[in-house]
């Protein structure tokens, strides 16, 4: 069945969630590649009455769509670029050509996060049936930049929400936020990341030649020593403690006899609200300069810490979670970055709610089959919990 085919009246086809997945799917949108995804969201979208903006920046494209005026504004996010699949023969069928074996559906993005992107489109069409007048709005923020640099997506969707005086209340991300099975746990936050590039400064020479030389290897080594072993923070009732991880190391010209002039390396901080991007920055900064590391340092702040507290989202989330699946979800911090800390600055209570992440970003990526169902219900609740008169 076509998902978009008309009948002889005016109202679409009702959607297989199933199906959209799967014609995402075939769309190798690798970032920032969107792969006409976009358009076939908004297409149908717009057959539900919704308004649709395309907001294209550079190689990146976005889309807002929005269906009606009134508050509150509820908006789902999420992202139709994948990371790049690796061999594309190591999987067990072609990555770009989705399979169902076993209960699961297999193919780039299944888990991360088309199914997602469905779920939200069949969702809403479901509820818009139930409730056409429902008391409040709906909104999509859509970017094929998030797996990418994350610098011409929901930043500059955001930027254009600003402008245009559009108030978003509640924000569900469809990020793979479960572990073990559907709804087990949900986003509420998430740590700020501040990455670092050092160059240390030495003198390059022969190394039979000591006294001619200053190596940046050994000069930096008891600095990043007492780095690697302190601890930041103990964290606190909602974040973990902060985590300091050194990623690249490059010195050296190929010759083992060859003292280097210069090393370079890249660490990352993931931090918490008890930390600054400024005093982490600066404490590495001193205790190089303690130990007597001639360095030059530049930072990049790619997100700060955001926490949606409990609060009529939360709860409602939470509520909703339990009565689909029978016990209520964890509420988590942890984890890598997401898009939500581009729209929690706006003061938008955020949640990122998705299916199971075991298999993101690997090799036959998979979602079993009665989750991708299973979050398209949990998202329809939702809609009727939270813009419920």
């Amino acid at each position: 069945m076509n998902s978009f085919t008309r009948t002889t009246e005016t109202k679409p086809v009702p959607t297989d969630v199933l199906e959209l997945t799967c014609d995402l799917i075939r769309r190798a949108s690798v970032t920032p590649a969107d792969a006409g995804c976009q358009t076939l969201l908004a297409t149908h979208l717009e057959r539900l009455g919704f308004t649709i903006t395309h907001l294209p920046f550079g190689k990146v494209s976005n889309f807002w769509a929005q269906r009606g005026n009134a508050a509150p504004l509820l908006a789902f996010a999420g992202h139709t670029d994948v990371v790049p699949t690796g061999d594309a023969a190591a999987w067990r069928s072609p990555p770009f050509e989705p399979a169902v074996r076993d209960g699961a559906l297999f193919g780039r993005g299944a888990a991360d996060m088309k199914s997602a992107l469905a779920a939200m489109v069949v969702a809403i069409e479901r509820y818009l049936t139930a409730t056409p007048a429902p008391a409040g709005s709906i909104g999509l923020l859509i970017t094929s930049d998030e797996e990418g640099d994350a610098i011409d997506g929901t930043q500059r969707v955001m930027q254009y929400l600003r402008e245009q005086a559009t108030r978003i209340d509640y924000c569900i991300v469809g990020e793979p936020s479960s572990q073990h099975r559907l709804g087990d746990m949900i986003r509420v936050g998430r740590r700020g990341s501040l990455n670092g590039r050092i160059v240390v400064k030495g003198v390059q020479g022969h190394v039979a030649y000591p006294e001619q030389v200053r190596n940046p290897i050994h000069a930096v080594l008891p600095a990043l020593l007492e780095l690697t072993g302190r601890t930041w923070d103990d964290g606190n009732n909602y974040f973990p403690a902060t985590s300091f991880q050194i990623s690249n190391v490059h010195a050296g010209t190929g010759a083992t006899n060859v003292v280097p002039g210069t090393l370079e390396l890249q660490c990352n901080f993931r931090f918490n609200t008890e930390q600054t991007p400024d005093g982490l920055s600066r404490t590495v900064q001193d205790t190089m300069t303690r130990h007597g590391v001639e360095a030059s340092i530049q930072w990049t702040v790619s997100g700060l810490p955001f926490l949606t507290p409990r609060g009529r989202l939360v709860d409602a989330v939470s509520q909703v979670i339990e009565s689909s699946t029978g016990q209520a979800p964890i509420l988590s911090t942890a984890g890598g970055t997401s898009d939500g800390r581009f729209i929690a600055p706006a003061g938008v209570a955020v949640v990122e709610v998705g299916v199971v992440n075991a298999t993101i970003h690997q090799i036959d990526e998979h979602v079993r089959v009665a989750d991708i169902e299973g979050l398209t219900t949990i998202y329809a609740r939702l809609l009727d919990t939270l813009l419920r008169p």
